[in-house]
């Protein structure tokens, strides 16, 4: 049987450079603060927002009282979608071949209302999708709509019991250590996507080795 595919969005999918949106709102701040959100961990203003608990409104109040930020709403916005960069097309055509091959898919993000609409707007633009990543994939769960996120283990028994999936029978394809801590100890198969790895180059290698884990010295 061929492994479900189960994949991060930022890192994986869409690259990501979050120190643009830190210096983005340093640059906003009256006291030169940096907000308490990275790769790692971050406070818990961006847990509410990621997991559908407070408003993009009461996140743009949080972060100007929190970190004494003097900034419009749209000011805001433009520095929080900062970290936001390219979805390039060859993985988009890989995660569509894999498709064609029989694989199952799905996406397992942490994220929040205000950048699936950035991205899914870029998408529309760049690619004409219509429902956004969505679009190339057989299902999508976000945090903000599931009301759970990594690297919480609720979010994975989510993710597949919703599937009908196996821990054993899926790859889990994820840039977080952290997240793939937690999905090894469920029972998945990993693909930890550590730079210099990116999806085109370490996934169809990873698929070769399945059920094996791939790791960069595999690839020596």
């Amino acid at each position: 049987m061929l492994p479900h595919l189960l994949f991060d969005f930022g890192g994986v999918i869409i690259n990501i450079d979050y120190d643009r949106t830190l210096a983005a709102m340093r640059r906003l701040s009256r006291a030169g603060s940096s907000i308490e959100f990275t790769q790692a961990q971050q406070a818990e203003l961006f847990d509410q927002l990621e997991t559908g608990q407070i408003t993009p409104a009461q996140f743009r109040d949080g972060l100007r009282a929190g970190y004494e930020l003097q900034a419009s709403d749209d000011e805001l916005d433009a520095a929080w979608h900062a970290m936001l960069l390219d979805v390039p097309a060859e993985r988009l055509a890989l995660i569509g071949e894999l498709r064609r091959r029989g694989h199952q898919t799905a996406l397992l993000s942490n994220t929040n209302v205000l950048h699936i609409g950035e991205i899914n707007q870029r998408l529309a633009q760049q690619y004409g999708f219509r429902n956004g990543i969505a679009d190339v994939l057989d299902r999508v769960f976000y945090s903000q709509e599931v009301g759970l996120r990594k690297p919480g283990d609720d979010i994975f028994h989510y993710a597949l019991r919703e599937m009908n999936w196996q821990a054993a029978d899926t790859l889990f394809i994820e840039d977080s250590p952290q997240h793939v801590a937690t999905a090894r100890r469920l029972g998945l198969r990993v693909l930890h996507l550590a730079p210099p790895l990116t999806l085109t180059t370490a996934l169809p290698e990873a698929l070769r080795v399945f059920p094996a884990e791939y790791s960069p010295a595999a690839s020596r």
